[in-house]
């Protein structure tokens, strides 16, 4: 029997893109698509643990996940013009609210979904289980400081993928955990900021999901724990 896999925001550019794309190839008997816009058996909140756990549930009524993808990110909130919250600029725009959401979202959803997802995942034979981070999360190629509450929950989501490595890699010694860099792709995350992107290095989100597809396809068991952009190259924590 064919495995299944899981997209978590399916509802975003770039969720949206994989879960299309996986349905054309047809390599799994079933494509989860969950999003918090989306009802029924294809609601699932970050914020809301018992949402994640019945979206989990469902799954399990299938084959097992083989792969999944949790596509979904917060940078801003309350328009494009920047009149709501957004990446802070300088230490003195830190708002606690905030911060805890955007840690609540790029960060603790994630790990909750792994909670509750990683379980169902094979314990033999090759298992993904990829995230959507972004290069500002990394520490080492931090050079222009700001975006504080974004670059703090992509650290953050970056060692919650390493160590959710080494604790899967326990139980699955073929399974890869690893974060992904999509690049700059042109969806509502990044439409406020798209001014500041050189020319040709804005991507659409069909074509930033099948580079991460062709990237996820390339990956080896030595790679669980790592940090890959869409060319597959390495980015360092």
């Amino acid at each position: 029997m064919k495995a299944s896999a899981v997209i978590i925001g399916a509802s975003g550019g770039i969720g949206g893109a994989f879960e299309a794309a996986l349905i054309e190839e047809g390599a799994f008997a079933t494509v989860h698509g969950f999003a918090r816009s989306r009802s029924g058996a294809q609601h699932l909140d970050l914020l809301d643990e018992g949402s994640i756990a019945a979206a989990a549930a469902h799954v399990a009524k299938g084959p097992p996940p083989s792969l999944v993808i949790v596509a979904t990110g917060l940078l801003h909130e309350g328009g494009q013009d920047n009149s709501g919250h957004g990446p802070e600029k300088a230490l003195r725009d830190l708002d606690p609210a905030w911060l805890g959401k955007v840690l609540a979202v790029n960060a603790i959803g994630p790990a909750l979904v792994a909670k509750h997802f990683m379980p169902l995942m094979p314990r033999a034979g090759r298992s993904i289980f990829a995230a959507l981070s972004a290069r500002i999360g990394s520490i080492t190629d931090n050079r222009l400081g700001g975006w504080h509450g974004y670059r703090v929950s992509k650290a953050a989501l970056n060692m919650l993928m390493r160590t959710l490595a080494i604790e899967e890699q326990r139980r699955n010694d073929r399974s890869i955990v690893v974060a992904l860099h999509p690049g700059t792709v042109d969806t509502a995350l990044s439409r406020p900021f798209q001014a500041n992107v050189a020319a040709g290095k804005l991507f659409d989100a069909e074509r930033a999901a099948l580079q991460l597809l062709d990237v996820i396809e390339e990956l080896k068991p030595q790679d669980s724990g790592k940090f890959f952009d869409f060319e597959g190259v390495e980015i360092p924590f």
